[in-house]
């Protein structure tokens, strides 16, 4: 049994284990990547970094249990996996990639799959990042409509 208490900001998720047990799931982006391995946590750190250092006003957020970027809507996310961390982007159909290093086959959605930090690439990361924002801003939030 899973039961959210929520207090003005903070939200705290107790998750039951059983009688008498429990944990308390903070849901931020430092918690989650707190909760990967080594190699995870390395990656996802160094994306979040670029990612913030591209668009500074970008609001930060764990939404669908992994950390969200939004603004004027969610723009970009990140996603450890077993053996590799996606660097998505919600309309990542209509990001020009030169390089083609996005991923995917759905209508809208692409990603970068990243399994070491070297796989960063801060200029097209950077470039990603900005046309997303730029894309919010003029088109609207993504999940809506």
């Amino acid at each position: 049994m899973q039961v959210t208490i929520s207090a003005r900001d903070h939200r705290i998720n107790y998750k039951y284990l059983g009688p008498g047990e429990r944990t308390i799931a903070e849901k931020t982006v430092n918690a989650y990547i707190a909760s990967l391995e080594a190699w995870q946590a390395e990656i996802v750190s160094g994306v979040r970094q670029s990612l913030l250092k591209a668009a500074p006003e970008a609001e930060e957020a764990i939404k669908w249990a992994q950390p969200v970027y939004s603004s004027n809507g969610p723009f970009a996310y990140i996603k450890a996996f077993k053996n590799s961390v996606n660097f998505g982007f919600w309309r990542g159909v209509d990001l020009a990639d030169p390089q083609g290093i996005l991923e995917g086959s759905g209508e809208k959605m692409r990603h970068v799959k990243l399994s070491s930090l070297d796989d960063i690439d801060e200029q097209a990361f950077s470039d990603f990042i900005q046309q997303a924002v730029q894309l919010n801003l003029s088109k609207g939030d993504p999940t809506k409509g």
